[in-house]
């Protein structure tokens, strides 16, 4: 079973608040009957598309890996822990929060256990284009129980503009939505825990509205704490693409990189990475293969694969994401004369 980087295919979502087409991401996702709104890259149902593990889906996949295919870090994890997505919004998802690993331990077992951390990288957006992210100074249970009643929850909200290239960093507890008008590339911890605080009056396909979970929102809600937010991001040294770090927590690590010409992402033995695709085309090459890339894909890179070439032959903007550790990234980036004030910016314990 030699490691190879390796293709999964995507699975598209219908959402009442979808699109009715997903080009340029997805050009034969257009003139669509019932608007998507996600497309995952990840999940565990996501068919495997080249290498050894070729027709299999990425959770069967995983349960196979050996660890110079997760990486020694990663080895005994039981579930695949990354969940990427697109998100393609035409009008607002509705207000909703996530729990964290703590609370869904306890409350959420049936559900897998795991709460919610995510970021959101912002693919494209229009003009106006903005999302509500976390509760105004001031805010406590009863003022967001009064907004509910209403129907004026969005005031006590911090509304936040977005622009093509912005990171916003959401962490486990904090309340949020995004907005219409945009294309979302979301890295998140492995969970689907949404708990719907309002969703506008609206109804599904049958007539009836989406379920809300009110209660479990209030208790997991960080009144009177300010987290998450729009991100300064960091640029870091390169010698042949432009890469940025986006942010970083004990779930994920995620860095852009826009290369105009050959290059080479190091793959580091303690863990395997995802690359996904933004924009661009060419080749991957390593070591006796290469494959075509293409916008909208996402790639697993296997931990012993020490590095993967990009040869673009249209400018390629990708992202690149992995389960870190947090110290040993942190040394390292100390090692690249990243001073620990920037860093506080992106990496968040």
């Amino acid at each position: 079973m030699k490691p190879t980087p390796t293709r999964i295919e995507p699975i598209f979502s219908p959402r009442i608040w979808g699109a009715r087409s997903l080009a340029p991401l997805f050009p034969e996702k257009s003139n669509l009957t019932e608007p998507l709104g996600e497309a995952w890259l990840t999940g565990v149902d996501c068919r495997i598309a080249s290498g050894p593990y070729d027709g299999k889906t990425l959770g069967e996949a995983w349960t196979e890996m050996p660890a110079n295919w997760r990486g020694a870090q990663l080895a005994s994890v039981a579930d695949f822990p990354l969940l990427v997505k697109f998100i393609f919004p035409t009008d607002k998802l509705s207000i909703q929060v996530h729990p964290d690993d703590a609370y869904a331990s306890t409350h959420e077992k049936a559900a897998g256990g795991r709460g919610k951390t995510e970021m959101w990288y912002v693919v494209s957006a229009n003009s106006g284009a903005q999302v509500l992210i976390g509760l105004k100074p001031g805010v406590d249970r009863e003022k967001f129980l009064e907004g509910l009643v209403q129907h004026e929850l969005e005031n006590l909200f911090e509304a936040v503009p977005v622009h093509a290239g912005d990171t916003i960093f959401v962490p486990a507890g904090t309340p949020h939505t995004i907005g219409s008008g945009m294309v979302i590339c979301e890295v998140q911890e492995y969970s689907d825990l949404t708990y719907r605080v309002y969703d506008y009056g609206r109804v599904d396909g049958r007539g009836k509205p989406r379920e809300l979970h009110i209660e479990k929102a209030l208790e997991v809600t960080n009144f009177g704490r300010r987290s998450g937010g729009k991100i300064t991001t960091l640029s870091l040294p390169a010698h042949e693409a432009a890469r940025s770090l986006l942010t970083a927590c004990r779930y994920f690590a995620t860095e852009r990189w826009e290369c105009s010409a050959n290059c080479e992402i190091p793959v580091d033995a303690a863990r395997f990475e995802l690359i996904i695709i933004l924009e661009g085309a060419g080749t991957f090459s390593w070591p006796d293969s290469a494959a075509r890339y293409h916008r909208g894909e996402c790639w697993l890179v296997p931990a012993s694969q020490g590095h993967i070439a990009v040869r673009p032959e249209a400018a390629t903007s990708l992202i690149r994401t992995w389960v870190p550790d947090i110290g040993s990234m942190r040394t390292a980036l100390h090692r690249e004369g990243i001073s620990a004030a920037a860093l506080a910016q992106v990496l968040f314990d």
